[in-house]
């Protein structure tokens, strides 16, 4: 058997994730969408931390976590100064419309 945190466990590891670093977020690397939250973060020159958790055994559960939290099960899940700014279509529309420098140093 496969030993995965439990549902309280995951939700510490991710809160502390999003504590922890100003920009967070949550992806799988073959996902388009979270391909262009990270360009988008890029073109900002803006640092963060991404969570790859495709790679994980825990993804299920970390995606279930983050939907009781966020409302979206989909990944990327973006957050800045441990507020969710939602996907990357969002964070992409932030970049294009100047916000999302603004946003990280807000």
């Amino acid at each position: 058997k496969i030993a995965t945190m439990a549902s309280g466990d995951t939700r510490n590891w991710i809160e502390e994730k999003i504590a922890s670093n100003k920009v967070m977020m949550f992806s799988k690397s073959s996902c388009p969408f979270c391909t262009m939250a990270k360009k988008a973060l890029d073109s900002c020159g803006i640092a963060y931390t991404v969570e790859e958790i495709e790679k994980r055994k825990d993804c299920s559960n970390i995606q279930d976590t983050l939907c009781s939290m966020t409302k979206s099960r989909t990944v990327p899940q973006v957050f800045i100064n441990g507020k969710y700014i939602g996907g990357g279509t969002e964070t992409k529309a932030l970049a294009d419309q100047g916000k999302l420098k603004a946003l990280v140093n807000g």
